[in-house]
């Protein structure tokens, strides 16, 4: 039996809205701005008027369940997004309530690596598994954590910050949550940046990445050069992959999971990062996990992991 629910995937720059079924098909969509708009109240109004009118030219009045929310900084037990540093509007935002009102649709919400963590349990390589990570890289890092078939909340629904977990205490990264040394300044695409640039800044050897300037290099640049051969470019991977392993060899021995997902853009540079990744991982986890452990890309990756993500969600809470 088919059935049909809406997913929301809000990002710092763009929000992608769709009908979404439970063989995880997206049947339409549109998306907005994130920053379209100088109030919080105003972006609503714009969702949800655009949630109307796509279920109306579908003539899915009556067949839509729920809609599913992911979204920076949410938190599922209020339904709130919670002081999120990246998006236009700051303090807490009650995203779930106001918009369930406005559409007359049950209205989940959950931090957007939570959702991406539901997803690949509903529609990616964890949905034969109780026990698993996914691990988002992107801007940042996100993570979520499946432990005897549940997603881990914590009592306050903020648990699974892997990426604010601390690596370096000495004169560490500063994170836009205002440490400094979180993970996620290491791994992720700005990290790989950041990490690239200070490898230029120290290092006499050539690379085409010296004749890009440094606020307009990206990750995509470093995986080009990287593939071509480019020395400086694969020790910034070398590194990424080490300090990920590391992070990632803790977390195990906290919750033993089965298999841990990685998902986001740095993906798509395969070898480049899951070689040293896996390399070190082998090195530095307990010997009582050893072998245990699968660590592999996302089976959602070169889908729309966040849109699916929010749509499970909604699936997962009838």
């Amino acid at each position: 039996m088919k059935r049909f629910v809406v997913g929301i995937d809000v990002g710092g720059t763009n929000t992608e809205v769709a009908i979404i079924d439970n063989d995880g098909a997206i049947l339409d969509g549109f998306n907005v701005s994130t920053r379209c708009c100088e109030s919080f109240e105003e972006y609503i109004s714009l969702i949800s008027d655009g949630v109307s009118d796509m279920i109306k030219r579908n003539n899915f009045e009556q067949k839509i369940e729920k809609i599913g929310v992911g979204a920076p900084n949410a938190n599922f037990f209020s339904g709130n997004i919670e002081y999120a540093p990246n998006l236009l509007w700051k303090g807490i935002l009650p995203f779930a309530s106001m918009l369930q009102e406005k559409t007359n649709i049950p209205v989940v919400l959950t931090n957007d690596a939570n959702a991406a963590a539901i997803g690949e349990h509903v529609f990616g390589g964890a949905t034969q598994m109780n026990d698993f990570i996914v691990v988002t890289l992107g801007t940042g890092l996100g993570s979520g954590i499946f432990s005897n078939g549940k997603l881990i909340y914590g009592h306050d629904g903020f648990a699974g910050e892997l990426g604010h977990t601390l690596v370096e205490t000495n004169h560490g990264r500063l994170c836009g949550c205002g440490r400094r040394g979180c993970l996620e300044t290491y791994v992720s695409s700005t990290g790989i940046v950041t990490t690239a640039i200070e490898l230029l800044a120290n290092n006499q050897e050539k690379s085409v990445l010296k004749e890009i300037p440094a606020n307009q290099l990206t990750s995509l640049d470093i995986s080009n050069a990287a593939n071509a051969g480019d020395a400086v470019a694969i020790k910034a991977f070398e590194y990424t992959g080490k300090m990920l392993a590391i992070a990632l060899a803790n977390v195990v021995s906290i919750t033993s999971p089965e298999a841990i997902f990685i998902s986001g853009g740095l993906v798509k540079s395969g070898k480049l990062l899951f070689d040293p990744l896996i390399e070190n991982y082998n090195n530095c986890v307990m010997t009582l996990f050893k072998g245990k452990v699968k660590i592999l890309p996302s089976l959602l990756c070169d889908k729309n992991t966040g849109l699916l993500g929010a749509a499970a969600l909604a699936f997962n809470n009838n």
